[in-house]
């Protein structure tokens, strides 16, 4: 009876701890009712209850009476945290101040506030987006022919450039009034979505103006002049533009960028003009060879104090015409075999007026903080659109594939081997749209999550990689043989771009998401950093007293809820749903609080040092990752208005998404710096083990099913893609095939249950005209029999070519030869 009751005290102070005590005077209530119980349980009694009084007693005069927690805790905790963290430089303020903190803060903080999520409108197309989604980019996509583009123009056709100018996607983010589409997150979205699902080409070329480019730079910071002027332009295509940023020498390290430019005063247009001159050297510059405006980031100096006391003006946002003096452009990379424009540029003392600066004058140092605030939003659509446009072309199509392509007279897609790469794909790309639609959402409603944004960037690139390998096995033979019909080589081939770009993933796993994450996040890590700051010691010590007394609440409440969660397996958590999806709302809290819990305790024990501790900080980015990607199946399911065909997706996406969490904690306490110390938090995160699982084979059934037949779920998990029934179209044949060979099967079914098998030496077609003959099959019959096996070879089949093809180009350029395709 004494240990059941010693049990109830345990769950009700951690109850209490949890949910109740806000302050530390609740908190040290809490333990003196605890510790209360116990003794007059009889538990605590004696020299150890003494001295367990003693100490309780001792605490909550230090935590309580403000005088002594300062003389105590507070000054030698101030005096550590100023040895030890450097300065914040201004790079890093621009970094961490970029953009805003969205639900990736109520994840990290350990208890969610659901309704923030969920009173989130859902995205949606407004009449005009749809219209132009139906009717341009639906033309376009029709146009598309990424064999032509990739291999006998390297780049896009004439014909296309004038299509996209002319209909302006380069002009979706540009506002009406300057001749743009102004669409909104989601819009663009949905455009480059389709657009990328048919063609990488096309789509890195679209998306690139409407991302991190001048058009994003302006509309913020441009002054009205350079609007009015470029905007205009930039909406029709009559300025390419492009934006230099990486260099041979900067390239996540972007802010370490070596270009300079001095502050000067150089005739210009007939009269002497405050300037900068300005050399750079760039790479990997998408539309950088066809430009006509380089969007341009260097770093400013004014060494004869042109503009006043300070040399070093900081990172610099400018504007240059491609045909200015100095300005060497045109040569270009090869991306993977990619035929978007990509390549180097490079200035060799380029006079920029001050009024060529993006904002002016008045910006000059500014740029870094610019780039972050742009890149928060463009980051959070294009990449992550890309990758869920890999992903539902590889659940459609591998789907239909699997589902006509035979081997022992049984579908492929009926293997458990192919079941098993089916269900990844749909799951996976479940989760990369319901991240794509919910960041949109977040950003058209205001939002610029700059955490968020790299949280994406990383999963929907990354998975990319995931569903094409999936996509590659099925298809075998049919995918690595390059030609005209071949719709999955280049997006597989294109992979690593996506991954590379705008912050490459190791980086942006290891040190960023987390990084950036913990600082934005995080209640009072900021307020306690710039506390420390403050020269004044007085004024530094009250405020950082204040930081530092609601960190300790928060560290033991974030504890208490870990352990709560822990012992109840997460069944008081809350939810804000019912039925068969409350539980992992439920879970995802629970793994909300553990992570909390863990990522607070390890900035106290590691310090600055966790900086350095990037395997852990990938771990803590994995877990904020998936925590995210998990919110978002499940707000978006909601948003579809929660349909019954759909839960197998969603229902594997939560499963996969929470068991990876957890394998990220795990991994944490398996590797914490001190043995000990983990395991300890381990009983804290842990106390009854590792409860969850992977999505087991049952679910992943119910999952590909669904790619292997037409149906609600199939579209709506697709719904973003350009969709063909034409039988001659890359894709529309596979469309064509399915249907047919799925009305075919009952008619195949009965001639095999009659076990009537065409002889060998029998052409297919003469057999079946025979069975009409015999009053077997009716013309009918016949006729679909045929049509099926005539389209399923068409899908099968691949590309051949002269043994003389050359592939490439030569010294004289592209070099395209007869295609002999098979029919």
């Amino acid at each position: 009876m004494t240990l059941l009751l010693c049990l109830v005290i345990v769950l009700l102070g951690v109850f209490l701890l949890a949910n109740v005590a806000g302050n530390i005077a609740s908190i040290t209530a809490v333990f003196v009712l605890a510790l209360l119980g116990f003794t007059l349980l009889g538990v605590v009694s004696g020299f150890i209850g003494g001295l367990l009084w003693l100490a309780l007693a001792g605490g909550a005069i230090v935590m309580n009476v403000p005088s002594v927690r300062q003389k105590m805790l507070s000054v030698p905790l101030l005096r550590y945290v100023r040895a030890v963290l450097p300065p914040m430089s201004q790079t890093e303020r621009d970094a961490i101040e970029a953009g805003t903190v969205w639900w990736e803060s109520e994840l990290f903080r350990g208890n969610p506030d659901w309704k923030k999520l969920m009173d989130t409108p859902a995205a949606t197309l407004t009449e005009k987006e749809q219209a132009f989604l139906d009717g341009p980019t639906d033309e376009l996509c029709a146009m598309l022919d990424d064999w032509e583009i990739t291999y006998e123009h390297n780049d896009l056709p004439p014909h296309i450039w004038d299509f996209i100018k002319k209909h302006r996607f380069f002009g979706m983010v540009i506002p009406e009034e300057y001749g743009g589409l102004g669409f909104s997150a989601y819009g663009h979205s949905a455009v480059v979505t389709r657009i990328s699902a048919r063609s990488v080409t096309a789509g890195s070329t679209v998306m690139v103006p409407n991302s991190l480019g001048p058009a994003e730079l302006l509309l913020h910071y441009g002054t009205d002049e350079q609007r009015n002027y470029y905007l205009p332009r930039l909406a029709v295509g009559e300025e390419i533009p492009c934006f230099a940023l990486t260099g041979p020498s900067a390239g996540s390290d972007a802010a370490s960028i070596p270009d300079f430019g001095v502050v000067c005063r150089e005739m210009h247009e007939g009269k002497e003009t405050l300037g900068l001159r300005v050399n750079w050297d760039k790479r990997y510059i998408t539309l950088g060879p066809i430009a006509t405006i380089v969007g341009l980031a260097f770093k400013a100096y004014d060494p004869d104090h042109l503009l006043g006391d300070e040399e070093d003006l900081g990172i610099t946002c400018a504007l240059i015409p491609a045909d200015t003096p100095g300005v060497s452009i045109g040569r270009r990379h090869f991306p993977l075999n990619q035929g978007f424009m990509n390549g180097p540029n490079s200035g060799k003392d380029v006079f920029v007026p001050m009024e060529w600066i993006i904002g002016g004058q008045q910006n000059l140092g500014r740029g870094w903080r610019m780039l972050m605030e742009s890149l928060s939003t463009g980051r959070g659509i294009s990449l992550p659109s890309s990758g869920a446009a890999a992903g539902m072309a590889a659940a459609r199509f591998t789907g239909a594939y699997a589902r006509v392509r035979k081997q022992f007279n049984i579908p492929i897609g009926h293997f458990e081997g192919v079941e098993e790469a089916l269900a990844r794909i749909g799951g996976l790309t479940y989760l990369m749209d319901s991240g794509r639609r919910v960041t949109c959402a977040a950003l058209d409603q205001g939002e610029r999550p700059s955490v968020v944004s790299g949280i994406l960037k990383y999963f929907n690139t990354a998975n990319m990689r995931q569903v094409l390998n999936d996509a590659m096995d099925v298809h075998g033979g049919k995918g690595i043989c390059m030609g005209p019909s071949n719709y999955l080589a280049r997006a597989y081939q294109g992979v690593p771009v996506g991954i590379t770009v705008e912050g490459a993933n190791i980086l942006t796993r290891s040190m960023i998401v987390f990084g950036q994450g913990a600082m934005r996040c995080h209640p009072h890590l900021v307020a306690e950093i710039e506390a420390a700051s403050i020269e004044d010691d007085d004024v530094a010590l009250e405020k950082f007293d204040k930081a530092l007394t609601g960190h300790i609440t928060y560290a033991i409440n974030s504890g208490a809820q870990a352990m709560f969660h822990g012992l109840t397996r997460g069944r008081f958590a809350n939810t804000p749903v019912g039925g068969p999806t409350a539980r992992y709302f439920r879970r995802l809290a629970r793994m909300s609080a553990g992570y909390s819990f863990l990522a607070d305790f390890t900035l106290l024990f590691l310090g600055g040092a966790l900086k350095r501790k990037e395997k852990l900080s990938g771990r803590f980015a994995d877990g904020l990752i998936y925590m995210y990607m998990c919110s978002a199946a499940l707000k978006r399911f909601e948003d579809d208005g929660r349909p019954e065909e759909d839960l197998p997706l969603v229902e594997w996406g939560a499963k996969y998404c929470i068991y990876q969490t957890q394998v990220a904690l795990d991994q944490i306490l398996r590797n914490f710096p001190n043995k000990w110390v983990g395991l300890v938090l381990r009983g804290v995160i842990f106390p009854l083990g590792r409860r969850f699982r992977t999505p087991n084979d049952k679910l992943g059934r119910e999952v590909a099913k669904i790619l292997l037949k037409p149906g609600e779920a199939r579209d709506r998990l697709t719904a973003a893609l350009y969709h063909s029934d034409d039988p001659d179209d890359v894709t529309g044949c596979l469309e064509v095939a399915m249907d047919l060979a799925i009305e075919a099967d009952p008619i195949e079914k009965s001639l095999k249950d009659a076990d009537l098998r065409r002889p060998y030496s029998v052409e297919y077609a003469q057999w079946l005209d025979s069975l009409v003959d015999e009053k077997t099959l009716t013309r009918k019959q016949a006729d679909l029999l045929k049509a099926s096996a005539k389209a399923t070879h068409k899908v099968i089949m691949v590309d051949d070519f002269p043994t003389d093809f050359r592939q490439g180009a030569s010294s004289g350029g592209v070099v395209s030869g007869d295609l002999a395709k098979a029919s």
